[in-house]
């Protein structure tokens, strides 16, 4: 059964970093779409032999990549259409709990910002707009 959805769930990672830092960065940001959209998570899985696990997103997630030019377009983006999103910054890599972690952000200007990553789940349409000129990572 196929579905289409009016709305797509899309990260954005920086073309640079090292695979365990993207798939970090990925898991981190994608946690606060989970956390915070109603709905966006399904029902939780049971295999054939009665074993239960957790649910996940009901649609896919993209995943995209980009220079350090180009997130930081798609954050102007983002920040100018009022999408809400989940930033990741280079700092964010030094620290070991949410407490940290937003002490680094609230540390720093909007314009200083090193952001290694972000996640968003809005229109597709609008999505597309914001993320313009990006690649599916490989």
């Amino acid at each position: 059964m196929s579905m289409t959805f009016d709305t797509k769930i899309a990260v954005v990672l920086r073309n640079d970093l090292p695979t365990w830092q993207k798939l970090n960065v990925t898991a981190f940001t994608v946690s606060g779409i989970a956390g915070t959209v109603p709905d966006v998570v399904g029902e939780k899985y049971e295999d054939a032999s009665g074993n239960h696990y957790l649910p996940m997103f009901k649609q896919p997630v993209m995943v995209f990549e980009a220079s350090p030019e180009q997130i930081q377009r798609a954050y102007l983006r983002a920040m100018k259409e009022g999408v809400p999103f989940s930033v990741f910054t280079e700092d964010l890599f030094a620290t070991g709990n949410d407490i940290d972690n937003r002490a680094a952000v609230i540390a720093k200007r909007s314009e200083d910002l090193k952001i290694v990553g972000m996640a968003l789940r809005e229109r597709k349409k609008l999505v597309d707009k914001i993320l313009d000129g990006l690649k599916l990572h490989r």
